[in-house]
């Protein structure tokens, strides 16, 4: 399998240049030449296989080129065998024909263990075989940091650098990053927003001089094609234990990056009967904004009770794009650039397609922390915010009661203390005994201006060989 830029420009390469390169050359994201596609029979006979083993049915084709089926194999195996349900993503009912899909039963407590705990082995087989070292960059809104060092910290042949918004993630998730030791892990609290830590990482892989030709940077954002390719599974494993695909699924998906929600698109391409998909965004709502006006315009970024959502430059939405212009990466740079300037529309019928692939609704901090109170009370179970988010938005734009609505559980409520409290509810939600004594351990992060080239200065200083 071949993947070409979404922006038309770079060379195609195979999913091991992919995986190392993260951003491509032109600017654009890598995305897979053609997709697998699945049959009704093929994905029914999946029925009853456990987590890895699905994964690997789902994910193969994506690196058969470059991974032996075997040591693919053992890469799942060892990936999901450290989550803390059998299940891996269990399913919990609030209602009928309404679930939460825990996708936080992972080391640290979100839904990016399921993709980061895979790209760490990835990483390793590959830079091993290579014998090559990379410096990872990553940005993060506050649960990719701390996945991405959890799964990468033991690699031999990587140096980790993770900027995250000084002062505008919880405590649990910045104690979480902050707290692992180890000479190849550098914390960089960066006095800004998300999108200006997403921006530097994005201009420094488009400019990799700051690194001397010494070394690369290898990307942990859900721009590297790896982490959509993990996060596809899940939907395929919510509906087989649900009745599919003999019957369509829905899902309600918390997204800010709109990389979870992409791979639902993506599992729909390649066979999986789903009926709906519904982006639930915060305040922050660019996304619904483009979805319910067919106008795409950043406004200024408000932080929230949800702070992995507070973003406003969605990267994984220029995969959408891209395929709603037929693939043409001209038409797609060239939209970026004019958005860059100001707000964009696209065609009435691409726009209108797009509607047909997509609900979408923003919800406040007001009915986040309602949401959070009335689940509790129904059913005596806690979602953290960014679920609820997902909740409230499945509920308002629910097409059909009779199919199963499935919201993605995207972190644990114990990561967001705050937003439980101005809920009104009492109970405190207990992190689990492998975190219990977080708030104890030193902490080590370094606070920079927003500025790229002081980050960049920073990791050209500091990672191993430098």
């Amino acid at each position: 399998m071949r993947y070409i830029s979404t922006r038309g420009e770079a060379p195609a390469l195979g999913f091991e240049d992919v995986l190392l390169t993260g951003l491509a050359t032109d600017g654009g994201l890598y995305v897979p030449e053609s997709l697998p596609h699945f049959s009704l029979e093929e994905i029914r006979s999946w029925r009853g296989l456990p987590y890895a083993e699905l994964a690997y049915r789902v994910m193969y084709p994506f690196v058969e080129d470059a991974i032996p089926a075997d040591d693919f194999r053992k890469m799942l195996d060892e990936t999901y065998s450290v989550f803390s349900h059998q299940a891996v993503a269990p399913l919990v009912q609030l209602d009928t024909n309404e679930w939460v899909m825990e996708l936080f039963r992972g080391p640290t407590l979100a839904f990016k263990d399921f993709a980061l705990q895979l790209l760490g082995r990835l990483l390793d087989y590959v830079l091993e075989k290579r014998k090559q070292h990379v410096v990872i960059m990553g940005a993060t809104s506050g649960d990719t940091g701390s996945a991405a060092i959890e799964g990468c910290r033991r690699c031999e042949h990587v140096d980790i650098f993770i900027l995250h918004p000084y002062q505008r993630v919880s405590e649990v998730q910045r104690r979480q990053m902050t707290t692992v030791q180890g000479d190849n892990i550098h914390n960089i609290a960066v006095k800004g927003n998300f999108d200006d830590c997403q921006r530097m990482v994005k201009e420094s892989f488009g400019n990799q001089s700051f690194l001397g030709g010494k070394t690369q940077l290898a990307a942990v954002n859900s721009i590297n094609w790896a982490r959509i390719m993990a996060q596809i599974v899940y939907y395929f494993q919510a509906s087989l234990a649900l009745g599919g695909p003999d019957r369509s699924m829905a899902f309600s998906v918390p997204t800010g990056n709109f990389g979870d929600i992409f791979a639902g698109y993506l599992a729909k391409k390649m066979g999986l009967p789903i009926s709906q998909l519904v982006i639930a965004t915060n305040r922050n709502d660019i996304l619904h904004r483009f979805m319910s006006g067919n106008k795409y315009e950043q406004h200024q970024l408000e932080h929230t009770l949800s702070p992995s959502m507070d973003i406003m430059v969605s990267s994984n939405f220029e995969r959408l794009l891209f395929d709603l212009h037929g693939r043409d990466g001209a038409a797609v740079k060239d939209l970026l650039e004019r958005a860059a300037k100001g707000p964009v529309s696209i065609e009435d019928y691409r726009w209108k397609h797009a509607r047909k692939l997509f609900d979408s609704d923003a919800v406040d901090d007001k009915a986040t922390c309602d949401t959070i109170r009335d689940i509790y009370e129904q059913n005596e179970y806690l979602l953290d915010p960014h679920t609820a988010i997902g909740v409230r938005a499945a509920r308002n734009c629910r097409r059909d009661s009779a199919v199963p609505m499935i919201t993605l559980g995207t972190a644990h409520p114990a990561k967001f203390p705050d937003a439980i409290s101005e809920s009104g509810l009492v109970v405190k939600p207990q992190l689990p005994a492998h975190m219990a004594d977080l708030f104890e351990r030193e902490e080590r992060y370094t606070v920079l201006d927003n500025s790229v080239s002081e980050v960049q200065g920073f990791i050209a200083k500091h990672w191993k060989n430098a």
